[in-house]
C-alpha cells in the first residue's frame, strides 16, 4: 500500500506543499489508509493517515486502533452534512467506526464521524471500513478522508479533473456511486497510477467488474485485494447476505424470525424448497434406468453423494438379495440387513475393511437403524455423540467404527414400498458440513419412498426372473453324457433380453430296442409362463416318447395337446429316434431350423433336409418323418434358433457358421460344443436363449446283440436261462451269468404268462452295460408290489429291483418292453 506519486495537497488543514507517496487518491485529496489485524491492533498506517491524524507512522503501528482513531458519532446516511456543530463533540470513536472495529457491522460500512485533533480545528471526515480477504491476519481496512477537503475538490471549479475525481464527487454529498457514470476508461487509466503494480488491461478488467456488479472488493495483481467504494444506491450485498444468514441461522434453529427479517426468510425457504425439487427430480431421473435390482441399488446410493450427503450405506433384507420372499409383519431384532453399497467422498478405502459391501447383519432394538426399519419413518440424529458412537460400534465385532462416524450427522430413511420395508439408507454428513434438518427430512423421505418403488419394482422383476430360472432349471434335464449307442453333450445359455428366460429345451430319453430319443424345442416368449409352458411340452414329449411312438405321430399329438392347453404360446420341436443296432436317424419336424449331421468318413457337414412343418400349437397341419443312414462316429448336432438367428442378418449365414463350427475337429463332445457357442453364441445382436444338443452316434455291432423268439409255453423260460448264460460266457461275461440268469427267467416268466398272440422276444445288447429287454404284446405295465410269506406270485420285479443297476418298463405299438441293466465288470 506503500505505492503512490507526490501530489501537492489541497488547500486545508496541514497547508502547504506535502508529500502523499503511500496514500489512495481521489481526485487530489489524500486518503487515510489504517490496516487493523484480526487483535484490533494498527498493521499498516500510511502517510494519510499520519497528516490526518496528526500521529507517526512508529507510534501507530501495534497499538490498538481505538486508541488512535479520536473521532465522535454521527451515524452513516446522516442528512446533516454540513452542520457540524450539531454533532456530539465528545472525544473518542464514532459508534459505527467503533462497532466496524470491533465486528459488530455487516461490511462494507461506512459513515461519517467529527475528528478531533490536539492544537487543531475540528474537522469533519469520511469513512469507510471494508473487510481483507486472502493471505495474511489482516482483518479490516479502514479509509478516512477530510469531509472539508472533498468539498472543495467538488467545487463547480473543479469539475472534470478525471474519472477519480468524479468518482469521489459522487460519493462524497450522499455516499451514492452510480455505476452508469461516465469516464470509465479514464478511471482504468488511473488506477495504474494509484498502484503501479497494476497494468492497464488488468485495471479495465477491474474497473468493468466493480461497474457491472457494484460490489466493493477487486481482486488484483500478488493475490492482494483491495476495496473499491460500494454502490451506496442500492441494498448493498454484504449486508442482504447478512441478513440472508440471520434468516437462514433463525431457520435452522427453529426459532422465529424477525419482522425485518421475514422477506429474507420467506425467500431462503422458497429457494430452499426449490432446490431441493430440483434435486429430487435429477435423482429420480438417474435411477430406474433398468429392472436389474444390482444396477438400480448403485444407482439410488449413487445419487445422493455428494450433492445430498458424504456418506450413503444401503441395507436390504436378505432375501430380496437372495431373490426370494420374506414373511409379512414389520421386521424385528433377528432379521438380517445385507449391506448392499457403500459411496462416500472419503479417501479411496478408508470404509471399506471397517463395513464390507456384502456383510449381513441384524440390529439390536436399541439402535436407531430398528427405529427406522421397524416406524417406517426417517430417523434424524443432528449429530453422533461419543456414547452413540460406542453404542453402534458395538455391533460391529473386531472393527472400530467410532472414527468414521462419531460427530457426524445422521439420517436415517426406510426404503419401503406398499408400506412394506425393503431396507434403508444411512446417510451422514461430515462434521464441518451443516448438520440434516426437518427439511432434510423431508427430502430424505420423498427421496426413500422414490428408491423404494424403484427398488420394488426392481426386487419383483429378480424375484420373478429366479423363479422362471429356477423353473426352467428344474425342468432341463440333466442328461448321462453316455446313452445306449451314443455320446451327448449340451449347453444352454440364457437370453439377453430383459425377461431372458425363455422355453428353451433339449432332452434325451431311452427308447426300447437300444434306441435313444433326442428331442430340442423352443417355446415361443420369454419368461415364466413360456418356461412353464416349455414344462408342460417337455413332461408331454417324454410320456409319448415313452409309448414309443413314431416321430411324426408324437408331433402330431404334442400338437393337439398345445392346442387344448391354449392357443397362446407356439412352440418347434425337432423330434429324432437313434437305432444305433440299425444305423439310422427317424427325425420329424414342427417348424425348427434342421439339425446339422458330420460324417465321420471325410469331416464334412450337411444340414438334414427335413419337411419343415408347422410350429406346434398351429393347428391342422400334417407332420412328416425321414428317415437317415449313419455311421458309427457320425456327430448329431440341434439347436434352437437363438444361436443362429440374428436380427439384421440373413439366418442362412447363420446356419452356414452351423455348419463350418460342427465340424471342425475337436477332442471332446465338451469342446466340440464349445467351439460352436464360441462361434455363433458370442456374436454381437443375440438376444434370445439358445439350446444346444450334440449326439455322437457311436452304433452297435452286430456281434454285440442277440436276439431269441420265445413261444407262449412256461418251458421256453428254461431255454432262455440256458442261452443267456452261454451267450454271456461268449461275450467273456461269465461273471454276470448267474445274476443275468436269474432276472432273465423272471422277466420271461411273466411275459410268457401274460402274452395273448404274439411270441416273447428276448434279446441282449452288450455296449456300455450289459442291457436286456423282454417284449410281449400285453399293454399292462408290471409294477413292484408287497408279498406276503403264503404268496408265490409278486416276488419277480423286487429280484429284478435289487440286483438291476438300472430297471424299466415302458409301452410300445405292439405291447410292453421290460428291460433291466448291468454294469460291465472291469477287465
Amino acid at each position: 500500500m506503500d505505492h503512490g506519486t507526490e501530489r501537492d495537497a489541497p488547500p486545508g488543514r496541514g497547508a502547504g506543499p506535502r508529500t502523499v507517496s503511500g496514500d489512495l487518491m481521489a481526485g487530489r485529496v489524500p486518503l487515510a489508509v489504517v490496516v487493523v489485524d484480526r487483535d484490533g491492533l494498527v498493521s499498516h498506517w500510511s502517510r494519510g493517515a499520519r497528516r490526518l491524524f496528526a500521529l507517526p507512522k512508529e507510534e501507530a503501528i501495534g497499538r490498538p486502533a481505538p486508541d488512535l482513531l479520536p473521532v465522535s458519532g454521527v451515524l452513516p446516511g446522516t442528512d446533516d452534512a454540513g452542520d457540524h456543530d450539531s454533532h456530539a463533540d465528545c472525544d473518542g470513536l464514532g459508534p459505527d467506526l467503533e462497532s466496524s472495529l470491533g465486528g459488530g457491522l455487516s461490511y462494507p460500512a461506512a459513515g461519517r464521524a467529527r475528528l478531533t485533533v490536539p492544537d487543531d480545528d475540528r474537522v469533519d471526515v469520511l469513512w469507510w471500513a471494508y473487510p481483507l480477504v486472502g493471505p495474511g491476519p489482516e482483518r479490516l481496512l479502514v479509509l478516512a478522508a477530510d469531509a472539508d477537503a472533498l468539498s472543495r475538490e467538488h467545487a463547480p471549479e473543479n469539475a472534470g479533473r478525471g474519472a477519480t475525481a468524479t468518482t469521489v464527487e459522487r460519493i462524497a454529498p450522499g455516499f451514492a456511486l452510480h455505476t452508469d457514470f461516465p469516464g470509465a476508461d479514464e478511471l482504468a487509466r488511473r488506477l495504474p497510477e494509484i498502484l503501479p503494480s497494476m497494468s492497464v488491461g488488468e485495471s479495465a478488467r477491474i474497473v468493468a467488474q466493480v461497474l457491472e456488479l457494484g460490489y466493493p472488493v477487486l481482486e488484483f495483481s500478488q493475490n492482494d485485494r483491495v476495496p473499491v467504494t460500494p454502490d451506496w444506491g442500492v441494498p448493498r450485498r454484504a449486508e442482504r447476505r447478512a441478513r440472508r444468514e440471520r434468516a437462514a441461522r433463525a431457520l435452522a434453529a427453529g426459532e422465529p424470525v424477525p419482522d425485518d427479517l421475514r422477506d429474507e426468510a420467506e425467500d431462503l425457504e422458497y429457494a430452499a424448497v426449490r432446490e431441493r425439487l430440483e434435486f429430487l427430480n435429477e435423482v429420480s431421473g438417474r435411477i430406474g434406468t433398468s429392472l436389474d435390482l444390482s444396477r438400480t441399488i448403485v444407482e439410488v446410493s449413487r445419487a445422493v453423494v455428494p450433492r445430498f450427503t458424504d456418506v450413503a450405506g444401503t441395507y436390504l433384507r436378505e432375501q430380496i438379495v437372495a431373490g426370494e420372499g420374506f414373511p409379512d409383519g414389520v421386521p424385528d431384532a433377528t432379521t438380517m440387513w445385507h449391506r448392499v453399497a457403500l459411496e462416500h467422498t472419503d479417501e479411496p478405502g478408508r470404509w471399506d475393511d471397517v463395513v464390507p459391501v456384502g456383510e449381513a447383519m441384524p440390529f439390536p432394538a436399541h439402535t436407531p437403524f430398528f427405529q427406522c426399519m421397524t416406524s417406517g419413518e426417517p430417523v434424524l440424529v443432528p449429530r453422533i455423540t461419543e456414547e452413540m458412537g460406542h453404542a453402534i460400534a458395538s455391533q460391529f465385532e473386531k472393527r472400530d467404527i467410532r472414527p468414521l462416524i462419531t460427530g457426524r450427522s445422521m439420517l436415517l430413511v426406510p426404503l419401503k414400498a406398499r408400506t412394506v420395508v425393503l431396507g434403508f439408507m444411512i446417510l451422514l454428513r461430515h462434521p464441518e458440513r451443516p448438520v440434516f434438518n426437518d427439511m432434510d427430512r423431508v427430502t430424505g423421505a420423498e427421496l426413500a419412498a422414490r428408491a423404494g418403488l424403484v427398488l420394488d419394482n426392481a426386487r419383483m422383476y429378480t424375484y420373478q426372473e429366479n423363479v422362471a430360472e429356477t423353473l426352467q432349471d428344474s425342468m432341463l434335464p440333466h442328461i448321462p453324457a453316455r446313452m445306449v449307442g451314443c455320446d451327448i453333450s449340451t449347453r444352454y445359455l440364457p437370453g439377453t433380453l430383459l425377461g431372458r428366460v425363455g422355453g428353451d429345451w433339449f432332452d434325451a430319453v431311452k427308447l426300447p430296442g437300444a434306441r435313444t430319443a433326442l428331442v430340442v424345442g423352443d417355446v415361443m416368449g420369454h419368461g415364466l409362463n413360456s418356461a412353464a409352458m416349455m414344462g408342460q411340452l417337455r413332461t408331454a414329449v417324454q410320456t409319448m416318447a415313452g409309448l414309443d411312438l413314431p416321430p411324426a405321430q408324437l408331433l402330431r399329438n404334442l400338437d393337439d395337446l398345445a392346442q387344448r392347453l391354449g392357443d397362446t404360446y407356439l412352440a418347434t420341436c425337432l423330434y429324432a429316434v437313434y437305432d444305433p443296432i440299425a444305423g439310422e436317424l427317424n427325425l420329424a419336424n414342427a417348424g425348427h431350423i434342421p439339425p446339422v449331421l458330420v460324417r465321420a468318413a471325410d469331416g464334412g457337414s450337411e444340414l438334414i433336409d427335413l419337411p419343415t412343418g408347422a410350429p406346434i400349437g398351429v393347428g391342422g397341419v400334417p407332420f412328416e418323418a425321414v428317415r437317415v443312414p449313419v455311421a458309427p462316429g457320425d456327430r448329431l448336432v440341434m439347436c434352437t434358433d437363438g444361436l443362429v438367428e440374428v436380427r439384421g442378418e440373413d439366418i442362412g449365414i447363420g446356419l452356414a457358421t452351423l455348419c463350418e463350427s460342427a465340424a471342425h475337429p475337436a477332442a471332446s463332445m465338451d469342446d466340440a460344443c464349445d467351439t460352436i457357442i464360441r462361434a455363433l453364441g458370442t456374436r454381437g445382436g443375440r438376444k434370445d436363449d439358445v439350446a444346444l444338443l450334440m449326439a455322437r452316434l457311436s452304433g452297435i455291432d452286430t456281434d454285440a446283440v442277440a436276439e431269441w423268439r420265445l413261444a407262449r409255453d412256461p418251458a421256453e423260460v428254461g431255454r432262455a436261462r440256458a442261452a443267456v448264460r452261454e451267450q454271456l460266457h461268449d461275450w467273456g461275461l461269465g461273471k454276470l451269468a448267474d445274476a443275468t440268469e436269474l432276472m432273465v427267467s423272471e422277466l420271461v416268466t411273466n411275459a410268457v404268462r401274460h402274452a395273448h398272440a404274439r411270441p416273447v422276444e428276448l434279446r441282449l445288447v452288450r455296449a456300455d452295460t450289459l442291457l436286456c429287454e423282454v417284449d410281449d404284446d400285453d399293454h399292462e405295465l408290471p409294477a413292484l408290489r408287497g408279498a406276503g410269506p403264503a404268496d408265490e406270485t409278486g416276488r419277480g420285479l423286487r429280484v429284478v429291483s435289487t440286483l438291476a443297476r438300472e430297471w424299466g418298463a415302458s409301452r410300445t405299438k405292439a405291447g410292453k418292453t421290460v428291460w433291466f441293466e448291468l454294469t460291465l465288470p472291469r477287465r
